[in-house]
């Protein structure tokens, strides 16, 4: 769905330009404009009907009226070109053609300087590089402990099947003394009988 048009005004010499766009920057670029008269003031929305009227019929394109009439702008002249352009012809178009620089009092007043650029946001980058680093400590560590903890589970069931066979082991031997004992008692016991 289309944008809908607003009606855009700038001053240039002794007209306005007006121009009926979808934003801001489509009017600075009808208008050929590299600077931003919105933010310098010099540009404006205008919504009376009579004055949005012929640039909302074509849109996009540049429509001028005349600012003033032409008593005012032979007042904003300075007076030596005033006097020669009341001695004009009454046949000829007294104000000046678009390509005429306009006289100084008719130029809008200076813009304000533009606000200064908001600073930066501070970058997280050294911020997430240290927590980045500490997880992979963390998850090292406990890498390692989980390792550590194996070896001993390995190393307790190595150590219960040793005690296990060593148990055996002197159970046998333990025997075997018990039964040669019993051999030698009985002999000790016949030798002296005899």
């Amino acid at each position: 769905m289309p944008r809908q048009l607003k009606v855009y005004r700038t001053p240039i010499g002794f007209h306005d330009a007006y121009v009926a766009a979808p934003s801001q920057k489509a009017a600075l670029q009808a208008w050929g404009s590299d600077a931003n008269l919105f933010a310098r003031g010099v540009a404006e929305i205008v919504t009376d009907p009579a004055l949005t009227k012929e640039p909302l019929a074509s849109p996009g394109k540049v429509v001028r009226r005349l600012r003033g009439s032409a008593d005012d702008h032979f007042a904003a002249l300075p007076k030596a070109k005033a006097k020669a352009a009341r001695k004009a012809p009454a046949d000829t178009d007294p104000a000046p053609t678009p390509s005429r620089a306009p006289a100084p009092a008719a130029r809008p007043k200076p813009a304000p300087k533009p606000a200064p650029k908001p600073k930066p946001r501070p970058s997280r980058a050294k911020l997430d590089a240290a927590e980045e680093t500490l997880d992979a400590a963390d998850r090292r560590h406990r890498d390692e402990l989980a390792d550590i903890r194996r070896r001993e589970d390995a190393l307790a069931k190595e150590r219960r099947a040793i005690e296990a066979r060593q148990a055996g082991e002197v159970e046998k031997l333990t025997q075997r003394r018990t039964r040669e004992k019993e051999r030698y008692d009985h002999a000790l016991a016949t030798w002296r009988e005899s």
